[in-house]
């Protein structure tokens, strides 16, 4: 799972600022957020953080 947290979080990011530009909605950032959650075997944003520390 490790390997997996770093291309997660780059689309997190990426995500991110797509809702920082009010370029998508918080509608379709949660659905896209949750799709790259199971894709990647996140459970929650707590458990990739602590992974990742």
């Amino acid at each position: 799972m490790k390997q997996n947290l770093i291309p997660y979080s780059m689309q997190i990011a990426m995500l991110k600022q797509l809702l920082t530009r009010k370029l998508i909605t918080e509608k379709e950032y949660y659905m896209v957020k949750n799709k790259l959650m199971k894709e990647y075997g996140v459970i929650s944003d707590i458990t990739s953080w602590i992974v990742f520390q």
